[in-house]
This record gives C-alpha cells, sequence and structure tokens, in this order.
C-alpha cells in the first residue's frame, strides 16, 4: 500500500503531499523534511530505494524515489508494494503531467495544483494504484475540465448581469456578464 506521495523541490520546498495515512500537520510537515533530508543526500548513482524514516516506522516500510530536473518524487509504501513497479508509477505520473501541462515545470504544481491533485486521484485512491494507462488518465482528467467549464458557464449564465473594468493598455474597457460568457465558455 502506499502510505504518501510527497514532490518536493531542490531545496526542500513540497510542491504535492498526499497522505492516505491521517497524521497531524506537524507530523506530515516533520515527514517531508525528513524524507527530504534523506533523499537529497545520496548520490545519482545510488539504488532510488531507500528504508528508514519517520514514516516509515516499521522496518517492511520503504522510500522509493525519482530526483527530474528540480523536483523529487517520492512515494512511500509498505513491503508489499514492487519497488520496481512503484518507480514505473512514478514514471507515468511524470509523463502524464508533462503530456497535460505541455513540458511541466515546477510552477505547473504551483498554480494547477487541482489539476495535479485530479490526475493523482485517478491514479491512486486510499494508497492503491487504480490506473496506470496514461492515455485513460488523461482522457478522464479532460473529461473532469470540461465537467467543470460546463458547471462555469451554467453558473455565469444564471448569475444576473454584471459588470466590472478590464484594464488594459489603451484604457479601461467594460466587460459585462455577457462578455465573461464569451471569455470564457468558448467551445
Amino acid at each position: 500500500m502506499i502510505k504518501a506521495i510527497l514532490i518536493f523541490n531542490n531545496h526542500g520546498k513540497p510542491r504535492l503531499s498526499k497522505f492516505y495515512e491521517h497524521y497531524t500537520e506537524d507530523t506530515e510537515q516533520q515527514i517531508i523534511r525528513e524524507t527530504f533530508h534523506l533523499v537529497s543526500k545520496r548520490d545519482e548513482n545510488i539504488c532510488n530505494f531507500l528504508e528508514g524514516g519517520l514514516l516509515i516506522g516499521g522496518s517492511d516500510n520503504k522510500l522509493i524515489y525519482r530526483h527530474y530536473a528540480t523536483l523529487y518524487f517520492v512515494f512511500c509504501v509498505d513491503s508489499s508494494e514492487s519497488e520496481l513497479g512503484i518507480l514505473d508509477l512514478i514514471q507515468v505520473l511524470v509523463e502524464t503531467l508533462d503530456k497535460c501541462f505541455e513540458n511541466v515545470c515546477e510552477l505547473d504544481l504551483i498554480f494547477h495544483v487541482d489539476k495535479v491533485h485530479n490526475i493523482l486521484a485517478e491514479m491512486v485512491m486510499g494508497g492503491m494504484v487504480l490506473e496506470t494507462n496514461m492515455s485513460e488518465i488523461i482522457t478522464q482528467v479532460e473529461a473532469q475540465g470540461k465537467m467543470e467549464k460546463s458547471e462555469l458557464c451554467a453558473f455565469l449564465s444564471l448569475c444576473r448581469p454584471l459588470s466590472f473594468s478590464v484594464p488594459d493598455r489603451t484604457g479601461r474597457h467594460r466587460l459585462g456578464s455577457q462578455g465573461l460568457r464569451r471569455v470564457l465558455c468558448r467551445p
């Protein structure tokens, strides 16, 4: 079972953390710090499997990680998970993020955290791997995005007419609810 999924940058700043067991916020922060220190001090030519750490707690738990550019992708798992299977899952996650964001970077994880969590939810639920087919994951995430957009458009059509100013280089232009619907609800 997957206990947690952590993504942090080279400086230890968490960019995503998903725990599948309950911990206090202080404990989660301590786990992230300790995991970063354990993983970041290892050489690039050393195995990507690591036993130990606060989250690990028991002798049958381990950290499995990959380092891509400025980000560490770390899965904290128990002994029932295959190390190579989790490495493949990390690869699928990174490739899916890359397709969804067209060359994913750290800023995508910061500014589109909801979409990243949707992608992760399609892959892992309750610590169990659900889907590893990248095409299926992308299809479901795109369907979710379309549904959210249609809900927003439906909400805007119910709103009473509103008007606000949008700054422009040449001055200020008024954009009412009709203009807003045209901008947001394009097919």
